[in-house]
């Protein structure tokens, strides 16, 4: 049931660390759209100790949470159930709390990537190149079960992280070849490249970018743009951010936990952008 705008109601994002976290800024920017002046969204640093207190002291005004890392696969124990897509790469980024008090666990992040590459007319690609292999990275390959129709190449450092991309390939449904990190400025010749690697890492990589690169998604949105976003916008290639996919994601967990449809991209996308520029 939609949620009336007098309903005064709860929702947070929570993970450690956590203050460097936007989703503050787009939800409640959302709500503001959207007329639920009694609604508020928060961040709480939170651990995978920690979780299970925290969910215990949940009351009937919670609608929902936002859960980064390194809650993602912590919190499914203590859900009632989850969606398919979340159970396809075991992780849940998103729970929906109804006033009865069942809570609910879903993926938000992969059709966040699918519809964040279409926004800039990436439908499909024969191949793909991934560089990372967390869990950012199984969720990257969910998203690409959906727009890659040929081989996703993976760029990691160990055999250990190479079997676990190949078998989350198996379980996806993805031809998944790995190859070692140390090659990873041939993935930058690909259709369409992945960067899920945390600050930093792919910064060598940017004297590498090919004369004429087609399409980078590099999830980093803080800080930005990256050496390697910088230098493939340079080349003329496209460039999708970790902003793109924090908007669409969110866009998504706002429907989900107020019943309101379509949330308000735009108006999240400009409150994203206006508070990076400030920091």
């Amino acid at each position: 049931m939609p949620a009336r705008a007098t309903d005064a109601r709860r929702a947070a994002v929570l993970g450690s660390p956590i203050a460097h976290s936007l989703s503050p800024v787009l939800h409640r920017a959302a709500y503001e759209e959207l007329g639920l002046v009694d609604w508020s969204y928060d961040r709480f640093e939170v651990d995978e100790e920690g979780l299970p207190a925290f969910f215990d002291g949940l009351g009937p005004e919670w609608a929902g949470l936002s859960l980064t890392m390194p809650l993602k696969r912590a919190v499914i124990p203590l859900l009632d159930g989850i969606s398919d897509t979340a159970a396809s790469v075991e992780a849940v980024n998103t729970v929906v709390l109804t006033e009865d008090g069942r809570r609910t666990g879903d993926n938000t992040d992969i059709p966040g990537m699918v519809a964040a590459l279409r926004e800039h007319g990436i439908e499909q690609v024969e191949s793909a190149a991934i560089l990372g292999a967390g869990a950012t990275a199984s969720s990257a390959l969910a998203a690409l079960a959906r727009v890659c129709t040929g081989e996703v190449v993976a760029y990691v450092r160990s055999e250990a992280r190479a079997s676990e991309m190949r078998q989350w390939g198996e379980r996806l449904g993805v031809e998944v070849r790995t190859a070692h990190w140390s090659d990873a400025e041939h993935a930058l010749r690909a259709p369409l490249v992945i960067a899920t690697t945390p600050a930093g890492t792919t910064d060598p990589l940017a004297t590498g970018v090919p004369e004429r690169p087609a399409t980078l998604f590099d999830v980093l949105y803080d800080p930005w743009p990256t050496a390697l976003a910088a230098r493939w916008s340079m080349a003329g290639g496209a460039v999708v951010s970790g902003l793109d996919l924090l908007v669409h994601q969110a866009v998504l967990q706002v429907e989900q936990m107020t019943g309101r449809a379509p949330a308000p991209l735009d108006a999240m996308r400009r409150a994203g952008e206006k508070a990076l520029a400030e920091r």
